[in-house]
């Protein structure tokens, strides 16, 4: 399971969309979660496979790992259905199962299938971001599109950095994670038996180690960067220097399609 989450992973390519301008990429994404709040009918959807198939067939990347992706959220993703399911409350004419206070209506059936279905596309949708843009492209990126925050004071510098560094270090902590389970286990830790109290009782050999290792490499880390004369944005140059396109202009044209769609199904269909 803990193999399975690829958020802030970065797969290296020579795609399309790997050669995307990464504030571009970003901008998609933003738009494409928007859209998935915009459209409220299920046909609406429609483009929206179509738009997730498209990129991940021009990203060069296997869907397996796409989906792999969902394997560590597929719990939440039930429990969110179960409670539309339960919690939605229809007509009389539309009561598909009743017990006690517990009644299953058409309309919560539908709302757990479209909230379901968003979950999925949303989690699927933005991996194509991170899997396709390394780290230091995600920086310079949100630094550039962060940068009239300094109007009020606020360094984009500093918060895209951070963010890149938490993105960055999921990974590592997931492989940090990995070993110390194994370790324990060869020092026969259980995680996987007793109840739900013994299973989180039994975390506690697991969490403690990974905090002081999380400690040790933010400590390690900003040794180097002050090693190496870090001091902000200030002065700093890039070696790659944020360009559009034309291709850009092609993908900021599908995704207009995209959300003009979104705004049709909604108001028009």
């Amino acid at each position: 399971m803990i193999k399975d989450i690829t958020i802030g992973q970065y797969v290296p390519g020579d795609s399309f969309i790997h050669k995307l301008d990464p504030r571009t990429k970003i901008l998609i994404s933003v738009l494409f979660i928007a859209s998935l709040f915009i459209i409220n009918k299920f046909v609406g959807y429609i483009l929206i496979v179509a738009f997730i198939a498209a990129a991940i067939i021009n990203s060069k990347i296997s869907p397996s790992f796409y989906f792999k992706g969902l394997r560590p959220v597929i719990t939440l993703i039930v429990i969110t259905a179960l409670l539309n399911v339960f919690m939605i409350k229809g007509t009389s004419d539309t009561l598909i199962w009743g017990w006690k206070f517990l009644n299953i209506y058409e309309e919560g059936i539908q709302v757990a299938v479209f909230m379901t279905l968003r979950l999925i596309f949303l989690i699927i949708g933005t991996s194509i971001l991170t899997l396709t843009t390394s780290p230091i492209e995600l920086t310079d990126a949100l630094e550039r599109l962060l940068k009239p925050l300094k109007v009020v004071g606020i360094s984009s510098h500093e918060i895209a950095m951070m963010m890149t560094i938490a993105l960055r270090f999921i990974p590592t902590l997931i492989d940090e994670t990995d070993k110390i389970m194994k370790a324990q286990k060869a020092r026969g830790a259980d995680f996987d038996g007793g109840n739900i109290f013994s299973k989180a009782k039994s975390l506690i050999p697991l969490l403690v180690p990974l905090f002081i290792s999380s400690f040790r490499r933010a400590d390690e880390l900003a040794n180097a960067m002050e090693a190496r004369c870090y001091r902000g944005g200030n002065g700093r140059t890039r070696m790659k220097q944020l360009k559009y396109e034309s291709r850009d202009a092609v993908a900021f044209f599908i995704i207009a399609v995209l959300i003009a769609f979104s705004f049709y199904v909604r108001f028009k269909f």
